[in-house]
Parts: C-alpha cells; sequence; structure tokens
C-alpha cells in the first residue's frame, strides 16, 4: 500500500517492488488530482502518476488488478466499510485516515501480508498502532554515517614521498582500493610527521594537487580546503560536490574558483549562481519586484559571499575589482532560481548550486542533465540542515548524486569538517 507522499517524492515507486501486488488507494488519487496543476516538482511528479495509472486503466481493470512489467500487480483499493471502525479520535474524513481504512481492510481481507510504505512519519505511527505493517519508503535513501567522504589516507615509504615532491606523481599500493579522484594523505610509515596531498587518479597513481597560493584574495585555510580548491578549479572535472557544515567555507570556495575560471581565465563564459527557492516554484510570486528584486532575499547568502570576494582584491593598478552588478551587466555572473531550469540546455557555463540538500533526487537529475557541452556544475550543501520537508538527510538529492557518482572520472566530492567561519561560528555548530 503506497501513500500519497511516496509517489509525489517517486513517481517511479509503482514499478519498484518487484513481483508484489502494488495497492493505490482511491484517496491517493484524489490527493494526486489536487498536485497536478502545481508548477513544481511536486506537480510534475503527480503528473507522471497520473499518466501511468492511465495507462494501466487502459490495460486492465484497476479494481481486480494489472500485471505490471516488472512482474508484480497495480491496483486501485477501496476501504470505506472500515472508515466506521475507525476510533472517534481519528476523523474519517481525513485522507490519511481514510487511507488508514483502506489499510484496514486490506488487512481484513488478504491472505498475504499488508505493508503500508510512507513517509509520513505520524502516519506510520498510527498504523502500528493499528497493527499494520507501516513502512519508511528506501528508495534513493543514503547513510549519512557512511556517505562517501571523498578523502583517505594512505601509508608509504619516505623514498615514495620524495619521488612524489620531485615529480609530481607517485604510484603506491594501498590495502583499500582507492578511488577516481579520491584525495589522499600519504603519510610517512617511518615518520607520521611527513606528509604529502595529493588526487588519486587510477591504478595507484597520485598526482599532486594544482592549488594557486591565494585566488580573489582567499587562500585554502585547512587540508580539505586544498582538495576542495583543487576539484573546483580542474576543467577536466565536470562534476563537484561538496559536503559541509555551516562555516567550512564550501560555498565561497566554490564562488571564487567559478570567478577565477569564468571572469579571469576565461574558461567558461560565465559564472551561474543558484539555490533552490522553496517551496520550489511558489514563493516567488508573492515577492514585489522583477525578477532580481524577487530573487534577491532568496540570493542574499550568496551576494553576501561574493561582496566579500570583490571587497578584498585589487587589481594591478591597485583599484578595486568591479562589483558584481558591472559582471551581472556584462553577462559573466548570473544569480538565477532553479524554478524554470526544466527544458534548458547550459553549455560552456561554470554552474554553481547552493543548499542542494534541499534538492529530490529527481530534482537533481533534472538539474545535472541540463548541463551542456563545457560546463562544470557544483553542488554545495549540508545534508543536516534541510527545510524541504520531503527529503532527509538520508533521501536528499546531494547525498543521493554523491553516492552514485563517486569513483566517476568526471567527478570528484570533498567533505569540509572544520569550520573556518569565525571561533564563535565554529564553536556554535558545535554545542548548539
Amino acid at each position: 500500500m503506497l501513500d500519497t507522499n511516496v509517489l509525489l517524492h517517486d513517481p517511479e515507486a509503482i514499478r519498484k517492488f518487484e513481483e508484489n501486488t502494488v495497492n493505490i488507494p482511491i484517496t491517493v488519487i484524489e490527493e494526486i488530482d489536487r498536485f497536478k496543476k502545481n508548477l513544481d516538482s511536486n506537480g510534475r511528479n503527480a503528473r507522471h502518476v497520473s499518466r501511468y495509472l492511465d495507462s494501466m486503466r487502459v490495460a486492465g481493470d484497476l479494481r481486480t488488478g494489472v500485471p505490471m512489467e516488472n512482474g508484480g500487480t497495480l491496483r486501485v483499493s477501496f476501504g470505506m466499510d472500515f472508515a466506521s471502525k475507525l476510533p472517534p479520535e481519528l476523523n474519517a474524513n481525513k485522507a490519511d485516515n481514510m487511507i488508514l481504512a483502506v489499510c484496514l481492510a486490506l488487512k481484513d481481507k488478504e491472505d498475504k501480508p499488508v505493508i503500508f510504505v510512507t513517509k509520513d512519519t505520524n502516519l506510520r505511527i498510527k498504523a502500528t498502532v493499528f497493527g499494520i505493517d507501516a513502512q519508511d519508503y528506501e528508495g534513493g535513501k543514503v547513510s549519512v554515517d557512511e556517505l562517501y567522504e571523498g578523502i583517505a589516507q594512505a601509508w608509504a615509504s619516505r623514498e615514495e614521498i620524495d619521488a612524489f615532491y620531485k615529480q609530481g606523481y607517485v604510484t603506491i599500493a594501498t590495502e583499500e582500493p582507492l578511488l577516481a579522484n579520491q584525495y589522499v594523505s600519504l603519510v610517512n610509515r617511518a615518520d607520521p610527521q611527513q606528509t604529502a596531498l595529493g588526487r588519486h587518479l587510477s591504478g595507484g597513481k597520485v598526482v599532486a594537487l594544482r592549488v594557486p597560493k591565494e585566488i580573489w584574495g582567499i587562500h585554502a585555510k585547512n587540508r580539505e580546503q586544498r582538495f576542495a580548491l583543487d576539484a573546483l578549479l580542474d576543467p577536466e572535472i565536470s562534476l563537484v560536490t561538496l559536503i559541509g557544515r555551516a562555516g567550512t567555507g564550501k560555498t565561497l570556495l566554490a564562488i571564487a574558483a567559478g570567478l577565477q575560471k569564468a571572469v579571469e581565465e576565461r574558461v567558461y563564459k560565465r559564472l551561474l549562481v543558484s539555490r533552490p527557492i522553496f517551496p520550489m516554484g511558489r514563493d516567488l510570486g508573492f515577492l514585489p519586484g522583477d525578477v532580481q528584486e524577487k530573487l534577491r532575499p532568496w540570493m542574499q547568502p550568496i551576494f553576501d559571499n561574493v561582496e566579500f570576494l570583490f571587497g578584498g582584491v585589487e587589481n594591478r593598478d591597485g583599484i578595486k575589482k568591479r562589483g558584481y552588478e558591472e559582471l551581472m551587466e556584462m553577462d559573466m555572473l548570473s544569480l538565477e532560481p532553479l524554478t524554470f531550469i526544466r527544458g534548458r540546455s547550459i553549455p560552456f557555463q561554470y554552474m554553481i548550486v547552493d543548499e542542494a540538500q534541499n534538492l529530490t533526487p529527481h530534482e537533481c537529475k533534472t538539474i545535472i542533465t541540463r548541463v551542456g557541452e563545457g560546463t562544470k556544475i557544483v553542488l554545495t550543501g549540508d545534508p543536516y540542515q534541510i527545510d524541504n520537508p520531503y527529503v532527509d538527510a538520508l533521501s536528499n538529492g546531494l547525498s543521493y548524486c554523491v553516492e552514485r557518482f563517486k569513483g566517476r572520472a568526471i567527478s570528484a566530492h570533498v567533505t569540509l569538517t572544520k569550520g573556518e567561519r569565525s571561533v564563535l561560528a565554529e564553536l556554535a555548530a558545535e554545542i548548539l
């Protein structure tokens, strides 16, 4: 039995239960109908589900069950007779409770186990009270504690480390195989104080980082930031994911690298920076002014980072670098919402998506598949700071992308753990 929120989270969920009978309560179809006109991802997913159900309706009788291509059966279920059996504390006209009644009806007449799948925590609690096996939808979930960090440590001899510094690379053997573009701290077995930092390419070959001492007035303050800058500045790496709590510098580093590659080196036509407008596709219209004025409250953290970078850098003539308004007028810097990205193609741009932890896996797929030839995309965020009620630390699009792309030759990931914003910000992140 599938709840509405499961289908809105993943419209393909219907076909992911193999040879089982998948039941859709009639109330869920009613709720899907209310979402179908929305312009956000929920609306798109609702329309996808409606089209699929309609195609199955043509193929057979949904009341008795229609065979699916994966070997399972799809059925639309009813249970109004059991609504009267709910306790008076539960409003029988509420959608959640009507779905609960369908579960009770199925449990009463089926000789097979009934499993209710919902992402609604409270509804799972209520279902369990009524003796129904209720479970969360696990599709697309990634354990945060086991999330790929993109960083490893490897033991090496003094000779190997000396060779690394001399020729810029070394080939080493490790106990655990290293992934492509995994960052490595080489540590001398005899003297752990002697270390070297590099990036693994393939077959044990570790190359030296290519990180300038300073870009746009800032420099890497720790090992992880050096790793991040190496990935951000390498045009051969098309996708970079950065995860870190507030104050670790992930957004500032990404913007600085983007300005360096797009404005200074002209490797890309422009720097495009975006953040999810949450709820995605709805709140902008309620703000006054044109698109840029509507965007300002959402994009203010980006403005703050850009202003910081412009404020501390002077050109060769000792004149402060132009502000972001001038770069926007020159079409070298663009700040856009993600609301209308579907259907676009974005070639030859340095694209940063901040707060990507608020995206669903499907939304991340939509964004990344918009990337055209010559474009580099950077996803930054903190899985523990999520505002989207439809995702969590386990099911958000950022964590999903980290795991799916790990070990790919065109992608790199770095987890930043050390806060550099201020002593107070670092302390607050730890104790509050």
